[in-house]
Order: structure tokens, then sequence, then C-alpha cells
């Protein structure tokens, strides 16, 4: 790969002279105290006594974060600019916000918080659906220089109230009602008011967004209750609004909560200065969005990281439309929902997860409406589609890249990238506007080819992250060598130093593992001889066949090159003799595997594959085929530790074992058809008088 390419370049001016390259972006951004230090290293001791390096950035600045997404835009001129596009066929509603008719309901509505008690550094928890009056909250907020802590609105009383214990918040935002889909209305009442019953911590005011659908009733004053739009009457009536409140580059922004392994949320906490200077920078460099007449359209719900940061923030940040859109890829109405949009509002960069295109493609397996869309000329804007929450596999990414260069725009692309909670933008990606690093006024004027696409990729490092692959014991590993996937210190400025009010568990879940050295990203996988980087699995979901080492990806990538494969999970299943072996579950596409015949030749099929492109080694155990069996977060990740408890459990004879299932699930039903696909595989071993065995009972049986 040529090493003068722009995005090559700006990495390695980001990692060479980080000072230098982040004092440049810094100044794109009103400051009301400008920093005069851009990077400070330090180090911290914790109360256990053990000490590691640590970060901040632009530590003497101070920042509005909210000034620099609405203010600035307004008093520059723009105010009739559109902000949000509100999109809800769930409810038939459209809206345009200006950034005009924004500021004015941010004021008045942060003044009905500051009249609410919220001061300077309060944290307050957001439960709400995707509606404006969620993003109206989230700014206001951010306004008063507090900090919002965002729950997936419809999460269970139970993981709703673990997060108010953590946050403690002087106040909850909230609405009557969400509405998923197409299965109606689900009220929020009986969530909010459990959730405060059942925490140690009671949030002395929950402020509530009346919906038509399903309004919240009766109103309990008594117990802090208020009517949002009551709220605001009141104040706008009085003239009673709320100016921006600067805080330190180094002040948390938010808090969002990730899971962690011990079943208690980790709370990251985002910092003001860095997640303002890195999002300006990505929204331009990465996404290709820089201004008044850019549309960004990120289908991701506002509980998670890629919604804070790309349908509420980076699109802001920089004065662009971003589509807010209360719906679903498929049924609502149905799986031409995207490209609708994106004809509708002209979106120019799209963001969604690898599921919603699989969904897409089992209910349109012809691509049908897309098509349609596409022959009359309704994706001519869209310039890239942009694809994250898990690994992509090559057959999707393929197969939408040859439809955009069908209908899209010219030289549109499909690109993967990869990132976290934690990191709070892309760690690596192909960069739509390379020369944004540099020349962020001339970005959309100059054309520079991106860099070239690698199906199965997540692309190259982007700016401030140091990715690297290394062995269990830390050593550097060579191109195209599978190992653990860390990044060097300091992060990038978006990304976490720190997880809310617990610094030892920051320390012992990110940095303890390499001694302080690398942050342990989770993953597993390859960089290769051009600096692409391959996420090929979770770190625990690897599979360990008579000691070589498999990645759930790589197998997954062979088995959805099957052309009547439409979704594939692999997971590993014990073995009594290799320790453990590779089991898939797979969805085919209609008529493949409607009888046992075919359900064998589909399998032998897939099997072919495997060893041919993983190797004799890879051998799948075993094959489950079904519709809606693998289960998913809400943000679209598969949930393999689900299906591999219970396979453990069926090889052990307790296929009805409780299964310890995260409260992020989106449809607890999609396990119990799982669990009755696992129990008639195995009953059907059974009648043919073969079985699974784990390593552990072939000990037990030798004594």
């Amino acid at each position: 790969m040529t090493k003068d390419h722009p995005q090559n370049l700006t990495q390695s001016h980001s990692l060479v002279s980080p000072k230098a390259f982040w004092s440049h972006q810094a100044d794109q951004l009103h400051w009301h105290k400008k920093p005069a230090t851009v990077l400070q290293k330090t180090t911290k001791t914790l109360p256990s006594g053990v000490s590691h390096d640590h970060w901040a950035w632009f530590p003497d600045g101070e920042i509005s974060t909210c000034y620099n997404c609405i203010d600035r835009h307004v008093l520059a001129g723009r105010g009739d600019a559109p902000a949000i596009l509100y999109d809800s066929p769930v409810t038939n509603k459209k809206e345009t916000y200006t950034y005009a008719r924004l500021l004015d309901e941010v004021e008045v509505f942060a003044g009905v918080l500051r009249e609410e008690g919220v001061r300077k550094g309060d944290v307050v928890l957001v439960y709400m659906p995707m509606i404006p009056a969620a993003l109206i909250g989230i700014l206001a907020i951010n306004r008063l220089g507090a900090i919002h802590a965002v729950v997936f609105g419809g999460f269970a009383s139970g993981a709703l109230a673990q997060r108010i214990e953590a946050s403690k918040p002087a106040a909850i935002l909230t609405a009557s009602c969400g509405i998923e889909g197409n299965k109606g209305p689900i009220g929020y009442q009986g969530f909010v008011e459990e959730a405060i019953k059942i925490s140690s911590w009671k949030p002395p005011k929950t402020i509530i967004w009346q919906r038509d659908e399903l309004p919240w009733r009766p109103v309990d004053r008594a117990n802090g209750q208020r009517k949002w739009q009551a709220l605001v009457k009141s104040c706008r009536a009085r003239g009673w609004r709320a100016e921006c409140v600067p805080v330190k580059s180094t002040d948390g922004v938010y808090i969002i909560y990730t899971s962690g392994t011990t079943g208690l949320p980790k709370g990251v906490l985002r910092e003001a200065g860095g997640h303002a200077v890195g999002l300006h920078l990505m929204i331009s460099y990465l996404f290709g969005i820089h201004g008044p007449g850019d549309v960004m359209g990120c289908y991701s719900d506002i509980g998670w990281v890629v919604s804070h940061s790309y349908t509420l923030y980076g699109p802001l940040l920089t004065g662009a439309a971003t589509v807010l859109y209360e719906g679903k890829p498929v049924g609502t109405p149905d799986a031409s929902a995207f490209w609708r949009l994106a004809e509708e509002y002209k979106i120019n960069t799209m963001f969604t997860a690898p599921t919603a295109l699989r969904a897409i493609r089992k209910e349109d397996p012809d691509n049908v409406y897309i098509s349609r869309v596409g022959e009359r000329g309704g994706l001519k804007s869209l310039r890239a589609l942009f694809l994250a929450g898990e690994r992509s596999e090559p057959s999707i990414i393929t197969m939408y890249q040859g439809l955009l260069t069908k209908y899209a725009a010219p030289n549109a692309l499909v690109i993967d990238n990869w990132w976290s909670s934690e990191s709070g933008s892309p760690i690596s990606g192909i960069a739509l506007v390379p020369r944004a690093g540099k020349d962020r006024a001339n970005a959309s004027t100059t054309v520079t080819q991106p860099l070239k696409i690698k199906p199965g990729s997540a692309g190259k490092a982007m700016p401030g992250f140091d990715v690297r692959v290394v062995s269990d014991s830390g050593e550097p590993l060579p191109p195209n060598t599978m190992g653990n996937i860390v990044l060097g210190l300091p992060l990038a400025p978006t990304a976490f130093r720190t997880l809310w009010n617990d610094e030892e568990r920051f320390y012992k879940g990110y940095l303890k593992r390499f001694n302080g050295e690398y942050i342990d990203t989770g993953d597993a996988g390859v960089i290769d001889e051009d600096g692409y980087i391959h996420i090929m699995a979770r770190s625990d979901d690897i599979i360990n066949v008579a000691a070589h080492r498999l990645s759930t990806g790589q197998l997954e990538q062979a088995i959805t090159t099957h052309p009547d494969v439409t979704e594939a999970c692999v997971v590993g299943i014990p073995d009594a003799l290799k320790g453990q072996m590779p089991f898939a579950f797979i969805s085919a596409s209609h008529g493949a595997a409607t009888t046992k015949e075919k359900r064998e030749k589909l399998f032998q099929e897939i099997q072919a594959l495997v060893r041919k492109q993983v190797g004799a080694i890879a051998s799948l155990g075993g094959m489950i085929e079904g519709k809606g069996m693998i289960p998913k977060t809400r943000s679209g990740k598969t949930l393999r530790r689900v299906l591999k408890e219970l396979l453990e459990n069926a090889v052990h004879g307790e296929v009805d074992k409780e299964l310890n299932v995260p409260s992020t699930v989106e449809d607890l039903g999609v396990v119990e058809v799982a669990r009755g696909k696992v129990r008639e595989y195995f009953e059907e071993l059974e009648r043919k008088g073969k079985s699974h065995g784990s390593i552990e009972g072939r000990e037990r049986a030798k004594l």
C-alpha cells in the first residue's frame, strides 16, 4: 500500500506528533478557555497502591459541547439549516428541526432542568425512545454542564435500577412509552416506577414526555413526577431559559453503561474536550459529512455509543443534518425502510449494523426494494454505507458494494469499521475524505480516492489509535498472526480514561493483563502486511480445537459464502477428544433446508467450504438450521455466549438449565427457540446412538 496516501500520513502524524496534530484539530472548535496544554502524561496511583501510566487531553481548556453543536451555527447565520430530520413510521409522524428551532427548544428545556434542581456536574439519566425530545433533553443536560447517562428505553426494571444506583441521577428524563417496531406501544411507567422502587437511590425528579399513543397515568407529583410539556410551557411563558455552562475539558459529558463480566454494568465516562475534538474530526475525515447541506443517517438507538456519536453529536458539531429514525430495518413497514429514508432525505452517509442488512436480505433476498429505489435514481446522494457493531462477513460487504456501485453516488463505498463503547468513535476504518485530517476547510472540495477496501477487514487504524497484535504474554506478533488486539497509550481523545467512580476496575479490566503497557480490547484478530485490521472474534470466543486456535469470525465467513446461508453463528461445543469443536447455528434461504435430506446435503456442502477455506482441523462438530434462533442484543451484537452455554448444558444433559442471558437481549423468545432447536438436535443424536462428550466426562468415565 502507498505510504504517502493521506490516510497513512494522517495516522502517522497523529502518533508521531500527537500534540501538534490534536492542537490543529482543537483549533476547529470554539473554546470558552483555549487550552495551553494539548496532552499531559502522568502516573496515576490507585488506592490499592498500584501505579500506571495515565494521560489527559486539553487539561486546562474549558468548552461547552452544546455551544459547539448549536449556538455557534446559529450565531454564524446558519439558523435556518436543518438539524434534526425526525421520521417515525411507527407513529406516522415526520418533523424537521432547524438549528434555530433546536436552540430555542434546548434553551427552554435547560431552564426547566435548572428550575427542577439540576446543576453543573449532576448526572441526569435518560430513558427515552428515538424521538426529538430525547435529543433535546440530552443537549439541555449538556448545556447546564451536567452529565447524561442514557439507558435504552425499554430495558427491564432490574437493569435500569442497577444504572440508577450506579449513577445516582438528580433526575430521570423519560417518556410515557416507546414503540418497538410493529409491536405497538410499550409503556415505560411500570419499568421506571419499579426500578426506582427497588433501587437504593431515589432520584428527586422524574420528568415525563407524554405520548398520545400511551399516556403515563397518573402522574405522581408527590413522588417527584413531572409533565415535561407542562414544565416547558410554564418556562416559555415566563421567558425562563438557560445559557451554556462551560466545563473543564476533562469533565464528563456522559456515562454509557456496557455489560461487565461480573454482571454489574461498567460506566464508561466520556470527557468533554477530547470527545468534541475527536468527533468533529471523524465526522468529516471518516464519514465525509462536513457541514450544512450534508445529511447523516445513523440507524442506531440513542442508548448505544454509535448513536451518541453519529446520530447526535458528530453531525451537529459540524452543522450538518441528522436523521432521527424511530423504526426498524424491516417490519416498519417492510425491508424498503432504509432505502426510502436515503431517497427522501438525500442521505449522504448511512450507518447501521450488519445485523440490519442481514435482516433486510432475509426479507428481500432478491434486493427488490433497493433496486426499485435505485432504478429511479433515489440513491444518487448516498456516498457511503458504514457498518459496525459486529464483524461484517465479506459476502455482505461484496453484495452491498455491488448494489451501491450500480445505484448510489459515483465511487460510493461499503465500509466496515471497528470500535467500542470505550473508544467513543471508530478505532479503524477507511477514511472517505482523508485530506480532512490536515485541511478541514477544503476537505469537501479536494478529491482524494480513499484507500482500497478489503472485504472482511475493518480497515486501518484511525487517528490517535495505536493498534497492535500481541501474544498472551504481551509480545508483538508478526503480520497475519492471530493474537490479542491491544491499544498503545495514550488512547485517542474520544476514548475513555476511566470508569465512573471505579478507577480500580478500569485498571483491572483494561490495563492489568498487559502490565499497564496496553489497553486490552478483548478482541482477537490479525493485522496484515498492509496494516489492515481483521477482527476475528472476542478473545473469549476463540475455539481451541486440539491446541489450534480458531476464530468464530473466520468460520462464519466461510459458512456464509454458501449461497443458501443468510446468517451464521459459530460457537464451541465440548468434545471429549479435541477439547472443543466448532458448532454452527445457521439460517438458510427459503426451501434450502425443508427436509432432513436437504439439511444433510446443506451440512455436507458447508463442511466442505469450511475445510477448504479454513482447513480440515476446522471441521464442524455439528449444525442446527432454523429461523429466529440466533439471539442478539438490542444493538445487533450476536450473543454467542448464550448459544455456547446452551450447548454446554445440553452436552451434560441439562438443556433446560437456566441461562445467564444479559439484560441487553433484544428478544428473550429467540433464546427459547434456540433451546428448542438444541433439544431437538440432541434428541435426534440420541436416537442415532451418537453423542457429544466433554473431556471432563471422558475423565470421569475412566474412574
